[in-house]
């Protein structure tokens, strides 16, 4: 992909709560090292609260030349004045066609499958503090096969000599990152 160091993908998703409460997640995605830029949770989203999350992840440093939203409609004329404004060329998908979007509706699937999918959510902060702590772990643990299962945050290779393998857990022990260390 010619481009892919400067495309972006945004995406909201939704996560039940233990109340039955539904909760919005805005997650922008950059494509090249599937690194997740920024995330953030809400009960009530707002275009307006969608253009703020945009603002937050694209400052005015940021190398992303091309987004790619879906067909929502929370992504309207103040989304898109926004995406403007910072520089970005709006890269729309058609309606219903998610398959156009593959990056962010994967990474999507990760979070739901290794995270989502094995707790209980109480509310927007307990949401916020799991997927901070998720997404520490998939920016410098876990292996991507597109990265030559390599994690995002590109890390040295450990040779046996270095030590003997120790595991931390994260997310309460649902996933662990494992490295060595000298004994």
């Amino acid at each position: 992909m010619n481009h892919a160091d400067s495309i972006a993908a945004v995406d909201l998703f939704t996560v039940p709560t233990g109340t039955f409460r539904v909760l919005y997640v805005f997650i922008v995605f950059e494509q090249a090292r599937r690194h997740i830029v920024h995330f953030n949770v809400t009960e009530h989203p707002s275009a307006q609260w969608a253009a703020q999350q945009l603002t937050e992840a694209c400052s005015f440093d940021c190398a992303t030349r091309y987004l790619i939203p879906d067909y929502d409609a929370i992504y309207g004329a103040m989304f898109g004045r926004r995406v403007k404004s910072l520089g970005i060329k709006d890269c729309s998908t058609a309606p219903r066609s998610s398959w156009q979007n593959p990056c962010a509706e994967r990474v999507i699937g990760s979070i739901r499958r290794e995270c989502f999918d094995h707790v209980i959510v109480l509310n927007e902060r307990h949401a916020r503090r799991l997927l901070k702590e998720y997404v520490g772990y998939y920016h410098s643990a876990r292996n991507h096969l597109s990265l030559n299962k390599d994690p995002p945050t590109s890390r040295a290779i450990e040779p046996p000599d270095a030590g003997n393998i120790i595991a931390f857990p994260v997310l309460g022990g649902l996933h662990h990152r494992c490295t060595r260390i000298a004994a």
